[in-house]
């Protein structure tokens, strides 16, 4: 998959435009993600993510940069051994776009603030 184009608010993978928060997995997106608390990334928002065991996760953490990820998150990507990168979506859009073909990647992408 690619990511032809972000803007606040807005993301179009492989010409299909979505305005709502998102999970890019291998073979699918997962359209109007939602997390227990907002602005906050925790275990329990991915679970699906860490079955799947990605070589990589990337999250983008909104235009702004404003959701946050919890140190629980960190510590079980690390503890899975999986790669992360995190920083603001239209960074991670980049990284998604130079690396998904060559890992097994899992992107979250929080598109507003």
């Amino acid at each position: 998959m690619k990511i032809d184009k972000y803007q606040f608010g807005k993301m179009v993978i492989d010409g299909n435009a979505y305005t709502s928060d998102l999970i890019i997995y291998p073979d699918k997106v997962e359209s109007s993600w939602w997390r227990k608390q907002g602005h906050l990334l925790q275990p329990e928002d991915i679970e699906d993510v860490f079955v799947l065991k990605p070589e990589l996760i990337i999250i983008g953490t909104g235009f702004f940069g404003l959701m946050k990820v919890s140190d629980e998150v960190i510590n079980k990507v690390k503890k899975e051994y999986i790669e992360l990168v995190m920083g603001k979506s239209g960074k991670a859009v980049k990284i998604f776009n130079g690396m998904a073909d060559d890992k097994k990647t899992i992107a979250m992408f929080h598109l507003t603030c």
